[in-house]
């Protein structure tokens, strides 16, 4: 009687191999899904900065066009570099603008705020787009959000007894401007990134 042929190695490994494959192949799916909500949240980020960003430039727009147009006619233009001299009544369109760009959508407006002791305004949007198709179920429909704050600051110092009537030097980060409401140009007035900065809030 002939014993049977001792099984090879190849026979009681296949089973392990098939399981390792499953295996790899299931924590590549599930990478490629957790890549999939990171890249939407990034998206929807990028979407919250640049709208917020929006906003707050839009208001900062607004002072420089009452600055324009209080020098040499009030005695109270200097106020108006402190920068909360706004009503943001175009902030929300300036904000819906960049995030459309974005492919998102504001939601609840631009929002006004105060971050340490500076005027700007808080936006939240969710975007147009989905995190996609992936192992993980709902993810066909769920959409990316985020919010982003972003503020507005006078870079300009000037002495606070300056008689607003009279010539007057502002310091505006090292660079010397000056005004002169007797004798005011447009023209004399720098760049609105000059005057006032606009930043994210950290």
């Amino acid at each position: 009687m002939t014993p049977p042929a001792p099984r090879g190695d190849r026979g009681a490994t296949l089973p392990l191999y098939i399981w390792l494959t499953v295996i790899l192949l299931f924590a590549a799916f599930a990478f490629f899904a957790f890549a999939q909500a990171a890249s939407a949240r990034n998206g929807a980020q990028s979407a919250a900065d640049a709208a917020a960003l929006a906003a707050a430039q839009s208001a900062r727009d607004e002072l420089m066009e009452g600055l324009e147009g209080t020098i040499g006619v009030e005695d109270d233009w200097l106020d108006w570099l402190d920068g909360d001299g706004f009503d943001g009544a175009g902030a929300t369109a300036a904000a819906q603008e960049l995030a459309a760009e974005n492919d998102s959508t504001v939601q609840g407006g631009a929002q006004p705020t105060t971050v340490g002791g500076l005027p700007g305004f808080r936006v939240a949007v969710e975007t147009n787009f989905t995190v996609g198709d992936s192992i993980i179920p709902g993810t066909e429909t769920k959409h990316a959000k985020a919010d982003a704050t972003a503020v507005i600051e006078s870079r300009c110092d000037f002495d606070l007894d300056a008689d607003p009537t009279e010539p007057v030097t502002l310091d505006c980060n090292g660079e010397p401007v000056e005004i002169d409401p007797e004798d005011f140009d447009l023209d004399d007035l720098p760049d609105a990134s000059v005057l006032f900065s606009v930043h994210l809030a950290e």
